[in-house]
């Protein structure tokens, strides 16, 4: 039997649109203050797409950003796995044209779709094949264009949503020496598909002038019962990880930012301090699958990720699903 090789993160790199939309911008349009959605979510401003600007543009910028992190070139990659609920096109994939536009020749391509938890559900199966030997560099990136999907006069959900990406590159950790990733979990109740989803564009309901004038191809929310969910799931998954190390083994915890008072209520109901977790909700908003691999690039270039130390990641979102990933950076 082959053992299971060790696998690293070797590198990082995000891009954001330069597009920023603030909250004086949206109480132009809806109902709305920047006190009632700072004191309600936490957020000043987001960044949206511009017009011809799309979900895989972010990308290639951010995995050429993660490669020359990780001092490799696109020819280096093995596969792209992209987590995204919004890619260019129903097809192909995302990731095809993001391995042709970086020069991954040799690399094969696909998405995941599991909403906000895309981006760790990607690197648990980026993580599975460079274990098995079966990869030697994975390009994984979480990405979202929600901005294309939001509806400008729904002051409960347009007020959340930005767009931006993440990735990250998975090496052995022989290779890297850095960011290992020492244990994932992954999990979904399909019950709750209705507290997040969009009814419109799929085969059950393809588009039609109908269904775009209902507004069924817009994201829609139950903000309460998702609040519920996600308070206990985000404090459950960090327990989960932390589980058989101490307090002073955790460097930071790297969450899903879904909205800054879950965070804030999640960490009460674990006790621990905020200062342990990274937050960049305040300026992007919840890109969905890509909050953790942009906050993971920007604590990576800030210095928040300790040699030695544990780095907690854990997301949740449509499906329902949820995931947690323990990282020994």
């Amino acid at each position: 039997m082959t053992s299971r090789v060790r696998v690293g993160i070797a590198g990082t790199g995000s891009c954001m649109p330069e597009r920023v939309m603030t909250n004086h911008d949206f109480a132009k349009l809806v109902d709305t203050s920047d006190e009632w959605i700072v004191q309600r979510t936490g957020i000043k401003e987001r960044r949206f797409v511009s017009e011809g600007e799309c979900t895989s543009d972010l990308c290639v910028v951010a995995a050429q950003r993660a490669l020359e992190s990780a001092g490799l070139k696109a020819t280096d990659v093995d596969l792209v796995i992209t987590g995204t609920l919004t890619p260019d096109y129903l097809l192909p994939a995302v990731s095809c044209l993001i391995q042709d536009r970086i020069g991954a020749k040799r690399a094969g391509a696909f998405d995941l779709s599991a909403a906000c938890t895309g981006f760790l559900t990607a690197l648990s199966v980026g993580e599975s094949f460079v274990a098995a030997g079966r990869a030697k560099c994975v390009l994984v990136i979480g990405a979202e264009s929600l901005s294309r999907f939001l509806d400008l006069q729904d002051r409960s959900s347009c007020i959340l949503f930005g767009d931006g990406a993440g990735a990250a590159i998975l090496r052995p950790w022989d290779d890297c020496r850095t960011g290992e990733v020492l244990k994932t979990t992954l999990g979904a109740d399909g019950s709750g598909f209705e507290l997040i989803h969009m009814k419109g564009g799929g085969a059950k309901q393809p588009p039609t002038q109908e269904s775009v004038a209902r507004g069924d191809h817009f994201i829609r929310l139950k903000g309460r019962e998702v609040f519920r969910f996600a308070v206990t799931k985000m404090s459950d998954l960090i327990v989960e990880m932390a589980e058989g190390y101490s307090y002073e083994d955790i460097g930071l915890i790297v969450p899903h930012q879904v909205n800054a008072r879950i965070i804030e209520s999640a960490m009460e109901r674990v006790g621990w301090p905020l200062d342990k977790v990274f937050i960049n909700i305040d300026k992007y908003g919840n890109t969905s699958a890509g909050t953790i691999p942009i906050a993971l690039d920007e604590a990576r270039r800030a210095g928040r990720l300790e040699s030695g130390k544990l780095l907690i990641s854990v997301a949740f979102g449509a499906g329902l699903t949820w995931g947690g990933t323990l990282i020994r950076w």
